[in-house]
This record gives structure tokens, sequence and C-alpha cells, in this order.
């Protein structure tokens, strides 16, 4: 309860955060400008108070903020990645239930970026806005897909690091922690020390986030007293396609996959997921939910616990589907509200990027933010903008979660009737919750073998 009471106490804060930066931005917007107007003498030397406020106090706080988002990307990504991938490549639990389950994850993923990509691309939410960065921005040449794939893998690690080429992290990220599974008794002393670690930058995450208010305020009143409140029109539109996205996703979309592979009712599986999207839209965290996941789907839809065990910190691990979204529809946000046109190749390496970065994605809130500044990055994009994107995000955080949860039981659920390892009488049981006794998988085979 009281990681729930913190958690709302950190959204009421941004929020106000944000409104007081954009009354605050508005009101010099309307009453100052930049041009030397309302200014005083401090000893002997004119300065205007808009420089103060806006190209000051404000412009020093926001990109502190933004410059510690960046900060934090790379030791996440890399960190967070190896111990998953240490996990996951476990030869003991790899073969055919490893490749079934993290083919779906990821394709779900790469599903759920490329329609938002699609659908803001054509939507245009940020459309009919020029924002300008504090340096005249142009964007780099884009390469071809060709040499795309081959630059996602790093002739020095450390430099791609320094360089900040995440693709190329990620990549190096992910044969790391198979090497470390493969080594026995070494590996797993590497693995606990990589353990230690994400821990302790997940603590730095959380300080970082509980200052985002004072960050957002700051980002948001300068943009508010610099640029056209058509802006805040655009940020709307924004809010509203990723919403009706994460909606289109969780209601349509799975359950349309999860009738081609399985066959059976997709309503009763989102009536049984009601408890579970609960949890998940109040924590905003998908590793939060995982206890309630675990037992919406083992004793609720017939999951034996073999698989449930698996699949489910498998999901909050890698499927980060309502992250996907968010950060397809923002980069073309973003490069519609700055002028740039994205080429084919760098839409893939959006795909990409975050099909592949979903795999490091932590579950916890706010995370999705910092791997958007990877993206950003992958395509040559201001981070500035991310500050706008956070002053809405809290409040779609918490649906992102929702949609997050519900493909993890979907890919559980999938998994275990392919599997044999499915109780269908317990499925179609609209009233089967809370029974104590784990699955008979000996009944259950039989039942298969029988139907």
């Amino acid at each position: 309860m009281a990681n729930s009471a913190s958690k709302h106490n950190l959204t009421l804060r941004i929020v106000i955060g944000m409104i007081a930066g954009i009354s605050i931005g508005t009101a010099l917007n309307w009453l100052f400008d930049d041009s030397g107007d309302y200014a005083f003498v401090v000893f002997g030397s004119t300065i205007s108070t808009y420089s103060i406020l806006v190209d000051g106090i404000f412009n020093v706080v926001g990109s502190i903020f933004v410059n510690s988002l960046k900060m934090l990307v790379v030791p996440l990504v890399f960190v967070s990645l190896v111990c998953g991938v240490c996990k996951l490549s476990d030869p003991t639990r790899l073969g055919r239930l490893g490749g079934k389950a993290i083919g779906l994850y990821l394709a779900t993923t790469a599903i759920a970026v490329t329609f938002a990509l699609f659908m803001a691309l054509a939507i245009e939410p940020g459309a009919g806005v020029m924002l300008e960065t504090d340096k005249a921005f142009t964007p780099k040449p884009s390469p071809g897909i060709g040499q795309v794939i081959i630059d996602m893998f790093p002739q020095n690690p450390i430099e791609a690091m320094a360089q900040g080429k995440m693709l190329q992290v990620i990549v190096f990220a992910m044969l790391f922690g198979i090497a470390i599974a493969l080594s026995g008794k070494a590996g797993e002393r590497i693995a606990s020390l990589f353990d230690d670690l994400n821990d302790v930058i997940m603590k730095l995450v959380m300080i970082l986030m509980n200052l985002a208010p004072y960050g957002v305020f700051a980002l948001m009143a300068k943009m508010a007293a610099t640029v056209d409140p058509q802006a805040f029109v655009n940020l709307g539109k924004y809010f509203v396609l990723v919403a009706v996205l994460l909606l289109a996703h969780g209601l349509l979309v799975y359950p349309l996959i999860f009738k081609v592979l399985t066959g059976l009712n997709p309503l009763m599986f989102l009536r049984k997921m009601r408890d579970t999207w609960l949890f998940a839209f109040s924590t905003s965290s998908s590793n939060a939910t995982m206890p309630v996941t675990y037992e919406t789907v083992t004793r609720k839809m017939g999951v034996s616990r073999n698989i449930a065990s698996f699949t489910v910190p498998l999901g909050a691990t890698i499927n980060m589907d309502g992250t996907a979204i968010m950060q397809g529809v923002a980069t073309a946000f973003i490069a519609q509200m700055y002028g740039v046109d994205l080429s084919g190749s760098q839409l893939l390496m959006v795909i990409l990027t975050a099909t592949l970065a979903s795999v490091g994605t932590a579950g916890v809130p706010g995370v999705g933010l910092i791997m958007l500044g990877m993206v950003l990055q992958q395509v040559n994009l201001p981070h500035e903008a991310i500050g706008m994107i956070m002053a809405v995000d809290r409040l779609l955080d918490m649906t992102r979660t929702m949609v997050n949860v519900t493909g993890d039981s979907m890919v559980s659920v999938i998994i275990a009737k392919s599997e044999g390892e499915f109780n269908q009488a317990r499925y179609l049981d609209p009233d089967a919750a809370g029974e104590e006794e784990a699955i008979d998988l000996d009944t259950v085979v039989e039942h298969q073998s029988q139907s």
C-alpha cells in the first residue's frame, strides 16, 4: 500500500509540475519577450527578466534533467539486458518452450511498434508546429538498410557505449549474457554481480523519477514561454492517439492472435483479466503485478504452474508492447514537431531498436521514457522533447502496464495449450478462481489427448 501511495503521490506531483510549468511559461509568453523589455540594471549590466527565467533557471534545470535521463540509458540497457539474457539462456530452460515464448513476445512487440508508427505517420499528431532547439537541428543522412544491419554488430563495444550506439550495445549485451549463462560457476558469480548492479541502477532510476516533477516543470515552463500554444493541442492529439492504440492492441490485436492460435473464446480470457488489470493499473509495474498475473493464468485460466513459472517472469522481462507503442508514436510525433521526415531506414531503426530494447526494459514505472531517449538517439532526434512527452506519460504508463500483462497472460495460455499443459475445463469455467491446489499435469495431458 505504501508503494501504491508513493506512486500516486509522484503522479500527482508530476501533473502539478506540468500544470505549473505550462501556466508560468504561458504567462511569460504573454507578458515578456526576449528583446530586453522589462529589463533591469544590476551592477551596471542590463538583464532581461525573460532571460533570467527562461534562458537561465528553466533552461539549466531542464537541461540537467534531460542529461540525467541520457546518463542512465547505456548502463540501464546493458546491465538489465545482460541480467535478462542470463536467465533466458539457461540451457535447461531454452529449447522448444523458450523459442515459442521469446518468438511470440518479440513478434507482438514488433507488431505493436510497427502499427504505432504507421498510425502516427498517417494521423500526424505533431504536424503544424515547428519547435526549435538551442542549436540548429539538421538530421544526419541515414544509412541504407544493409548498413543498418551491419552496424548492429560492434567492432569495439566500449566505444559503442561511449558513443551511445545502442543497437551495438544491445547486441553485445545479448552475446555477453549468453556467454555468462554457458560459463558454469564463473558465469553464476558474474550473473550475481550483474543482478546486484541492476538493483543499484533501478534505485538510481527511482531517485531520478522522484526528481521528475521539477524537471517537468522547468521543461514545460521553457516550452510554454517559447513556442506557439498550438503545441499543446498537438500534445493532446498525441495523448489520445497513444491511448487509443493501447486499447486497440489490448482489446483487439491480442484477442485476435489468441483466437487464431488457440481456438478459444477470447471474451473469457478478457473477463478473467479484470483483477490483473486493476492491479497493473494501480502499480504501473509489470514486475509488481507478476504475482497477480501468475495466479490469474494458473488458477483462473488453467495454465500449468510448470509453464507459468517460465512464461510470466519472461514476459515481465521482455514483453513491453505498451512501451513499444508509446516509443513508436512518440518518435514520429517528435519528428513531426521538429519538421523532420524519417526515412525508411530510420523507421526500420526505430522498429528494431524498440523491439530489441524491450528485452532490456525493466518492468518498473518510468523506465520507458529513458528507453525513448535511446530510440530518439538512434534516429538523431533531440532529447529535449522527452520533457513534453513526460508531461502526459504518467497518465499513459498505467494503461501501458495493463497491455503488457495482458500480453504475458495471452502467451502463457498459448504456450500451455500447445505443450499439452493446459486445463481447458478450468479456462471455460467463469467461476474458476482461487483454488489452492496446483494443476494435476497427468490429468491435463490425458484430457488433452482425449480431446
